[in-house]
């Protein structure tokens, strides 16, 4: 019982990666901080649903529908929609209307509903209709470049496309690259050092905000459905 997920990374530069996932016996899940946008198309008892995602600052509990079958796409970091600014889809999102199991209504136009080998497709019908956006200072920044902006310039751009601050996508990422380590088998001392925490409790601390789990019950696969792919298949 739980979820079971499928990720594999994009080499498209507006998605991040593609995953999908299939729920069994499970109502409730743990959700988990993150920084992209994301596009999520499910079926259940037949119907087909579809909706945007927005970043998350926390986690915390969110209801699971039972058997049903998802296929996610998480677009890079920067990228955002035209019909709404990502500010306003933070901790939330929007359930798209009119969804069917062939296509979907996203700003104002019908699109076709893609499979997991469709995703890029996809994106880039949105990008060349100008649905989608990007701030390439976002990429930029990310890669550990300076701008040849000012800093407070180089903040606003970040969180208008974001939503979010550099510090926060940092420490959200940084929690993410953790449960995974940890639940890889990596000890809590290891991580700790080598995705540069303070010490464990800064760890601890980081990982009950963001993934609402412990070092342990990461490393030892308790605490339930958690919406995070840890000890999943990673394909490329």
């Amino acid at each position: 019982m739980g979820l079971w997920f499928e990720t594999r990374v994009s080499d498209s530069p507006w998605v991040d990666s593609v995953w999908t996932c299939t729920s069994g016996r499970v109502t409730t899940m743990t959700s988990v901080a993150g920084v992209r946008l994301g596009l999520v198309f499910w079926e259940q008892d037949g119907a087909a649903f579809a909706a945007v995602t927005g970043p998350e600052t926390r986690t915390g509990t969110a209801p699971v529908p039972e058997g049903a079958v998802f296929t996610g796409i998480d677009l890079a970091v920067g990228t955002s929609l035209r019909m709404a600014s990502t500010a306003n889809l933070l901790d939330g999102g929007i359930t798209l209307p009119d969804t069917s199991r062939r296509t979907f209504r996203l700003d104002g136009a019908r699109w076709e509903t893609p499979g997991p080998d469709d995703a890029e497709a996809l994106v880039e019908r949105l990008v060349r209709a100008g649905v989608l956006d990007r701030e390439p200072l976002v990429a930029d920044v990310l890669r550990g470049h300076r701008p040849d902006v000012s800093q407070r310039t180089v903040e606003r751009r970040f969180r208008t496309a974001t939503g979010l601050t550099r510090g926060a996508v940092r420490q959200i990422e940084r929690a993410r690259t953790a449960a995974h380590l940890l639940a890889a088998g990596a000890l809590a001392a290891d991580v700790a050092v080598e995705i540069g925490y303070f010490d464990e409790p800064h760890l601890a601390r980081a990982l009950r905000a963001y993934v609402g789990r412990t070092a342990r019950q990461l490393r030892e696969g308790a605490g339930g459905a958690i919406a995070l792919d840890v000890g999943q298949r990673l394909t490329s």
